[in-house]
């Protein structure tokens, strides 16, 4: 029995060292995706997560409210703050949603949202830092020369946000 365990823990070693060296690759992508800040980004969003955009309202300003933006996405991967399968609606002041890439309905993003504000706005950390454009299949980032997956970016924001 003493030897399986032996075996047990010498596996469990080698896993720890394969995910250890995966790690630099990892916050390397995170920098060529996020920017050089990418850290503070992660730690200071309220909710990070992939998704797919549902759809995209725009309501103009009345006697006493601000114009918003309101955005439908439905978490396909939560890292942070939501959860899968939740459909969040997302409320946005009209100013900051020109501070980033508009969304359409069906694609597939990486979003890092601030914590929702006392009036329950939001919007992408960072502006467009925050919002990560991802392929077709919602699981690697478009148009890098490079591939770096949704998974890579989710290892490096998980381990900020603990750092």
């Amino acid at each position: 029995m003493s030897s399986l365990w032996k075996l047990a823990a010498w596996v469990f070693v080698c896993l720890g060292s394969v995910a250890a060296a995966a790690q630099p690759s990892d916050q390397l992508g995170a920098a060529r995706v996020l920017g050089p800040e990418w850290k503070k980004i992660a730690r200071t969003a309220g909710m990070v997560f992939s998704g797919t955009v549902v759809s995209v309202q725009a309501s103009s300003a009345n006697d006493h409210a601000l114009p918003t933006i309101q955005w439908k996405v439905r978490v396909d991967r939560a890292i942070a703050g939501v959860e899968t399968g939740q459909v969040l609606a997302v409320r946005e002041w009209a100013g900051a949603w020109s501070m980033h890439r508009p969304m359409l309905a069906g694609e597939h993003v990486l979003l890092l949202l601030y914590p929702p504000s006392p009036l329950g706005f939001t919007s992408p950390v960072s502006g467009a830092l925050g919002q990560v454009a991802l392929d077709s299949s919602g699981t690697e980032v478009a148009q890098r020369p490079e591939t770096i997956s949704v998974l890579q970016l989710e290892r490096a924001i998980r381990s900020a946000r603990k750092e």
